[in-house]
């Protein structure tokens, strides 16, 4: 499976192995991540290490989780969870792909362009 979509694989960002980041990180490119992370990011795509421990929430176009995640992402296209992968949260996305010998556990929301959900008041809400 091609990790990337766009013209360029370059990576704009990374917390390295070894390293410990607290907070909320935003970022217009690539993301990765290998070291310990405990808030929330937002980028266009994210690579999760096998090394990487997450605490938070996660935002992007496509999600790749290499490492361990304990929090919920919202994925545009894709989440997959590698062979190395440990998920324990909620996923929405429209593809799910999970590796033989990855571990999920949370729930599964598939989403589509122009998706609504009702809540229990009757109001309706984006999806997204």
């Amino acid at each position: 499976m091609m990790m990337f979509k766009k013209q360029s694989d370059k990576l704009e960002s990374l917390i390295g192995n070894g390293s410990e980041f607290r907070g909320e990180i935003s970022v217009s490119g690539t993301l990765r991540i290998d070291g310990n992370f405990i808030g929330n990011a937002t980028a266009s795509w994210i690579v999760v290490g096998e090394e990487a421990v997450i605490k938070g929430d996660l935002k992007a176009s496509g999600i790749f989780i290499g490492g361990r995640i304990d929090g919920n992402v919202n994925a545009d296209d894709v989440v997959e969870i590698k062979p190395t992968g440990y998920f324990f949260g909620d996923i929405c996305s429209k593809r799910l792909v999970i590796a033989e010998g990855g571990i999920f556990v949370g729930r599964s929301i598939r989403h589509e362009d122009g998706t609504r959900l009702i809540d229990l008041a009757g109001e309706e809400v984006s999806a997204r």
